[in-house]
């Protein structure tokens, strides 16, 4: 290819790509849309609390308590695509919906039906009285290994580091039936949210027999 004709191909890239991925500004709700390819609303495409309580899953669900990086977000919708898993996110938000870094993170993935916004936390409680909650906490003295996970539990992970202190009414109140914790080396602060959330789905999934994968 001569330089003239790859820099007319980077022209046709660019106005639609950006760092390898779409521009944030590029179509509304970027790649949310209908069975018929029509743009929809973020908020249109989510399931409601019932009817994610109602929703037949082959892995546990995974929530995350009030997270504040829109990336890690978007990664765990990115995460719950591919697995198969509901992810119901818990108000406050430390972003917007349509935060580009969310988006990012998300790539080609942001299939919205796998996402439950609640707007508190006994909303998620109230919406699914027959699962198990699983809080997944530094505190814990139980390996998240040493559960026998059901697709109906619940697999609760709180606020990313920082100023604001882990809401222990949360992670340990008594709509928690367990508490289990990621193993680490001493005296390390924590792996990434989603990282943790990974391990946590996959180690499911894995004793479920990957129901639904392939």
């Amino acid at each position: 290819m001569t330089n003239e004709n790859a820099q007319a191909a980077q022209g046709n890239v660019e106005p639609m790509y950006e760092y390898g991925y779409r521009k944030s500004n590029y179509g509304p709700d970027e790649l949310v849309t209908d069975a018929h390819g029509n743009p929809i609303s973020v908020i249109d495409a989510m399931l409601s609390a019932e009817e994610a309580g109602q929703a037949t899953t082959v892995t546990p669900h995974l929530c995350y308590y009030s997270p504040r990086i829109p990336g890690n977000t978007g990664s765990a919708i990115r995460l719950c695509a591919v697995t198969g898993t509901i992810l119901h996110l818990v108000e406050p938000l430390g972003f917007n919906l349509h935060d580009t870094k969310l988006r990012r993170a998300g790539l080609d993935y942001h299939d919205m039906a796998h996402v439950v916004l609640h707007p508190n936390f006994e909303n998620l409680v109230e919406s699914m009285p027959n699962s198990r909650i699983i809080a997944f906490t530094a505190h814990a003295t139980k390996l998240y290994t040493e559960v026998e996970y059901k697709p109906t539990d619940i697999l609760l992970f709180g606020p990313e580091p920082g100023d604001i202190p882990d809401p222990m009414d949360i992670m340990a109140g008594p709509h928690v039936a367990e508490q289990v914790r990621l193993p680490m080396r001493p005296s390390l602060r924590s792996l990434n949210l989603t990282n943790c959330a990974s391990i946590a789905i996959y180690e499911a999934w894995r004793q479920l027999g990957f129901d639904g994968g392939e």
